[in-house]
């Protein structure tokens, strides 16, 4: 297991670029399955998550090539229907959350999926029933085997329907929109999520002969073809990396600039963050932040504490919101971070608490974070990365401390982050990984 040594006190300086979005590029990988042509894909992170699906895809009998330095070619032409069905396959399912959308692709081009729960951070409750009630909507049968720990879903031919979803899955919608596009006639998904990651998804689809209507809304109608051909795809900035450096440039006082970060798919990122009286600039598609010795988090006009809290886009990805609690320890003011869609992702306050943050767990759900105005510092401490999002907010913390700190279990990091103590090395940091 890895750790990363920080030592804490350094400023930031300089540029940096953001990866490819890991939440793009899981469900456009998964997508090539939906066609025996050749599909490019540009600015495809180097992260684990992604990598360890780019060889899933090669095991099922997928042509990967890659072709440039973030750059990969996908052909299915032939899949290897057997070894979908072997113990190898469905173990790599299980600790691969974005598996899970392997489903609609399979099940839609070859009338068959066997996949194995997927794993994944350790958050909470992460249900699939979207997912699944979606898919057998279009007249798949579906059966849970519970010895086996597998879910088996086949069909002779899918048929479009109407269907309202219970919740805004981003994935589950991504998994539905790649199971109708090849169903026969009229699919409608009312409370499709409508993240930029799903329109990247379904605009790539209509270039490789799709026919979706309602892009960017959560009324999606999607009228069935035979077969789709191939396409390139360029992979958005990842949005969670670009407002990780925004906290680290507030956390640490340094002057930073984001570059490339496509500011108009960004929603309400920014503004979140000015909320927590941070001051940046946007600069034709950069960001800029300046350094700033003290940032003061705004209350509401009525003069009630500031709530930030995550919800389906357009509101705040949950992804941030780690990082914002973060941020607001050492704001002026206090802030209340309400984490409504997973149960588990607070839980690493206490870590914090432990570095002298003035953090209050209310519940699950909720934390009360009372800003220290950089009256004092975080301290150094010795810690364990609980699930990707959480492992950046506590890198940050590092950053910003006096003194070592030490983190393990960094592939969680890994998983989410490309080789992110180079590039933060680079403009000043002091990471060192052993």
């Amino acid at each position: 297991m890895a750790s990363f040594i920080i030592e804490g006190g350094h400023r930031l300086a300089g540029d940096i670029h953001p990866q490819g979005a890991k939440n793009e590029v899981l469900q456009i990988i998964c997508a090539t399955l939906l066609t025996a042509e050749k599909v490019t894909v540009h600015n495809v992170p180097n992260i684990l998550d992604v990598n360890n699906l780019i060889q899933l895809m090669r095991d099922m009998g997928v042509e990967v090539s890659k072709t440039g330095i973030d750059t990969y070619t996908f052909q299915a032409t032939r899949i290897d229907t057997a070894y979908l069905e072997s113990e190898e396959f469905l173990k790599k399912c299980s600790s691969l959350r974005g598996s899970v959308m392997l489903v609609g692709p399979m099940v839609a081009r070859f009338g068959k999926a066997i996949i194995s729960k997927p794993g994944g951070d350790k958050i909470g409750r992460r249900r699939l029933d979207t997912h699944f009630i979606g898919i057998q909507n279009l007249g798949v049968d579906f059966r849970y085997n519970e010895e086996a720990g597998t879910f088996e879903i086949t069909a002779d031919r899918l048929k479009g329907t109407y269907m309202l979803l219970d919740e805004a899955s981003v994935t589950g919608t991504a998994n539905i929109v790649m199971a109708a596009v090849l169903a026969e006639g009229k699919t409608t998904i009312y409370n499709a999520a409508c993240e930029p990651y799903v329109q990247q998804l379904c605009r790539m689809l209509n270039r490789m002969g799709a026919k979706i209507t309602g892009i960017a809304s959560n009324l999606l109608t999607i009228e069935g073809v035979k077969e789709l051909h191939g396409t390139e795809h360029t992979i958005l900035p990842d949005m969670i990396e670009v407002g990780s450096f925004i906290g680290m440039a507030a956390m640490t006082a340094s002057e930073l600039t984001i570059k490339n970060v496509s500011y108009e798919n960004l929603g309400i990122i920014p503004q979140c963050f000015r909320r927590l009286g941070i001051h940046l600039e946007q600069q034709g598609d950069d960001i800029y932040v300046p350094a700033q010795e003290t940032y003061e988090i705004e209350s509401f006009i009525d003069g009630s504490i500031m709530t930030i809290a995550d919800a389906p886009w357009p509101g705040l990805t949950p992804d941030l919101l780690s990082v914002m609690l973060v941020v607001a320890t050492q704001a002026k003011g206090s802030v209340l971070i309400h984490q409504k869609m997973f149960e588990s992702r607070l839980f690493f306050v206490d870590k914090l608490i432990d570095m002298g943050a003035q953090i209050i767990l209310c519940d699950p759900h909720r934390a009360v974070v009372i800003g220290h105005n950089r009256g004092f510092r975080l301290h150094g401490g010795n810690m364990t990365s609980p699930d990707i999002r959480a492992g950046i907010a506590l890198l940050i913390a590092a950053m910003s401390a006096d003194g070592i700190s030490r983190i393990h279990n960094i592939e969680q990091i890994d998983r989410g982050y490309q080789d992110i103590e180079g590039r933060l090395n680079a403009i000043g940091a002091r990471i060192t990984r052993i």
